[in-house]
């Protein structure tokens, strides 16, 4: 989706909205930067009402949109789960489950100090299984839907698994599997490789650039 021919302001966010794409315009932004696009394998490949009101937004505001998605999870700089695992504390090691961040603590923490510091990073209190040993040294970054990598982080050794959202098994699993989980919100765990990645460019084409911040943190 191209608009302006010039930009001089980015806006972000995590997904693709009318809302978002209004806000963007009404911003001053020319360049839309988000996580989650427009397109999507599991729903209907149409330009229904809702789709319909997306594009409008974009055409009316001349905004040109890029998306990033798994790209923007695995990046071993900008990415969600790098950065994550930074503000946690934590120092990447190597890539997990394909598209996550494998971590690694100077000091092992406690269980409670690592709820405290995804607390703080996401700014929302996380949901937490704590069924792993006293203290965490290795942890998995899997931002987003990434529940379903408990078993995966288990087996290779992790302490914890750090998530945005929760399967249903989740606490049987960590239980039998005697390994932390901590899920501090899909939206939440999302915003920031869509700020690292605006961040950059702005910082590299001398441009102003924005998070809007226009969703429930769920």
């Amino acid at each position: 989706m191209v608009g302006a021919d010039e930009v001089s302001k980015i806006a972000c966010g995590v997904s693709s909205s009318r809302e978002l794409f209004q806000h963007a315009g009404e911003a001053g932004a020319q360049l839309v930067l988000v996580h989650h696009g427009l397109f999507w394998r599991n729903e209907p490949l149409l330009v229904d009402r809702r789709l319909r009101g997306r594009l409008e937004a974009l055409f009316a505001a001349n905004l040109t949109l890029i998306a990033y998605h798994l790209a923007l999870d695995a990046h071993a700089e900008v990415g969600n789960n790098a950065l994550l695992a930074g503000l946690l504390g934590a120092t990447r090691e190597g890539e997990f489950a394909g598209i996550g961040a494998g971590a690694r603590f100077d000091e092992p923490v406690t269980i409670g100090e690592l709820t405290q510091r995804l607390e703080q990073a996401t700014g929302r209190a996380p949901v937490v299984f704590a069924e792993g040993p006293d203290r965490v040294e290795r942890v998995a970054v899997v931002t987003g839907g990434g529940g379903t990598r408990l078993i995966e982080a288990a087996h290779e050794g992790y302490h914890a698994l750090v998530t945005g959202e929760p399967e249903e098994p989740a606490l049987a699993t960590a239980r039998e599997l005697g390994i932390h989980f901590l899920a501090g919100g899909h939206y939440a765990t999302e915003t920031f490789g869509v700020k690292g990645l605006a961040a950059r460019l702005a910082d590299q084409f001398s441009l102003d650039w924005e998070f809007l911040d226009v969703e429930n943190p769920v």
